[in-house]
């Protein structure tokens, strides 16, 4: 598969997101830390907007349709509700925050399903996006070039 879409598809996904496609481009593919950070940024954050759009319709629609889907909603919408206490007390700060920490159980899709939960703004919601993918982003990328030491 090509690099750069293989980047992309990493960080489209919702537990790799751009925290698995940036080290892996940059040290795997050896793809230029500006054109890494881009391709990732810009694929982490289409499911989040999408999700923000869109999520209250089809999951009324499926959960109609089908006891299956009825069922998973409920689970990641309760899921999503006890990881989104600072969402819940700072709103737009606490969802950047919630975002932009580099973390397994954080980032941009399940803040997106947290922003929706809280009934956020969409707006509001896809700013935070946008901001916390931004500084998740340079998080990461100062992380995997060993500039910044997380741990």
């Amino acid at each position: 598969m090509n690099p750069y879409l293989a980047t992309f598809l990493l960080a489209m996904t919702p537990v790799g997101e751009l925290r698995a496609s940036l080290p892996l481009a940059i040290l795997g593919y050896k793809i230029p830390v500006e054109i890494a950070f881009l391709i990732s940024y810009l694929g982490n954050i289409i499911p989040p907007i999408l999700i923000i759009l869109f999520l209250d319709p089809i999951s009324q629609f499926l959960s109609k349709k089908s006891i299956f889907f009825k069922n998973f909603f409920d689970w990641i919408f309760r899921r999503t509700r006890t990881k989104s206490k600072i969402i819940e007390r700072y709103e737009m700060l606490g969802l950047v925050i919630f975002i932009a920490i580099p973390l397994p159980l954080t980032g941009a899709w399940t803040g997106s399903i947290a922003s929706f939960l809280l009934g956020m703004k969409p707006v509001r919601a896809i700013l935070s996006v946008l901001i916390g993918v931004l500084i998740a982003g340079v998080i990461v990328t100062l992380s995997t070039l060993g500039i910044v030491s997380l741990f």
